[in-house]
């Protein structure tokens, strides 16, 4: 192994033990120190029991436009990886539709 990054995401929970801040930092992130952030959304595969395992948190403070954005870029984000992961064409642009008309019916229901 010719190098290790290290990736730390700290939680600060309030007395009912839901999130009220999460912060994180990389070794390879380019800047020093913690960065803020209001959701994080952890998607790891276990390979042995062919199992996706996920965390999922958001901070009280996290507003919903801004989770309906996130979601959006989520879905970008999806297709994008799951194309150059894959180099399959035509599902990455079935979920790049799926984000397409995600978007256009936040916009409909102007809850974004």
């Amino acid at each position: 192994m010719n190098k290790t990054s290290e990736i730390k995401i700290t939680v600060a929970l309030d007395e009912k033990n839901m999130p009220v801040k999460i912060n994180w930092s990389a070794t390879d992130a380019g800047f020093d120190g913690n960065r803020e952030a209001k959701t994080l959304m952890l998607s790891l595969w276990d390979p042995q029991d062919k199992l996706t395992l996920a965390i999922d948190l958001w901070t009280k403070d996290m507003m919903v436009a801004d989770m309906y954005l996130h979601f959006q870029q989520i879905f970008q984000k999806m297709a994008e990886t799951f194309q150059s992961s894959t180099n399959n064409m035509e599902a990455a642009e079935m979920i790049r539709k799926f984000a397409r008309e995600f978007s256009k019916k936040l916009e409909e229901d102007k809850t974004v």
